[in-house]
């Protein structure tokens, strides 16, 4: 079964073809772009893992406050890839294996969850989105519903 959870607009994950046991294809989309540019094929068991340890985090509002009221989440982005100190870490996001390594991700909580992210790779299929710095603002328990709903049905067709 296929399906997809959330929206494009904000964050969504979209799962697909089962290639064997452990992998499937998967996407995942923040602010209306494709984060699964190069590599879409995932292995269920790590991504699973990874998402709802993600999920779990949101939904306790254990992932950090935004740094800076003064900055602009562009301006944010830009000072947490400059940081060469354990700093960037604490906001590092969407971490979760190879499907999004082409990906630098940092969010924090304001009233919403806040991903912000760009891509990294010269190959990209769309140069133009190259190093330009984009935003997804999406509501805490929305996002982990959208993780919860995904990776029950990775972990559901993993069993049967």
């Amino acid at each position: 079964m296929t399906g997809r959870f959330g929206t494009r607009d904000t964050f969504a994950v979209e799962v697909g073809e089962i290639l064997s046991p452990n992998l499937r294809v998967v996407d995942l989309w923040a602010a209306g772009k494709k984060l699964t540019t190069h590599d879409n094929v995932a292995y269920v068991p790590s991504l699973c893992h990874y998402m709802q340890t993600a999920a779990a985090e949101v939904r306790q509002r254990a992932i950090r406050p935004r740094p800076s009221r003064e900055r602009s989440p562009e301006e944010i982005f830009r000072q947490f890839e400059a940081d060469e100190t354990d700093f960037r870490e604490r906001y590092w996001f969407l971490q979760w294996s190879e499907i999004v390594d082409n990906v630098s991700c940092y969010a924090y909580l304001d009233d919403h969850l806040v991903i912000v992210f760009a891509f990294r790779r010269a190959d990209h299929p769309f140069p133009e989105d190259v190093g330009k710095v984009f935003v997804a603002r999406i509501p805490p328990d929305e996002f982990a519903a959208t993780l919860e709903q995904a990776t029950d049905l990775l972990g559901d067709e993993r069993v049967g």
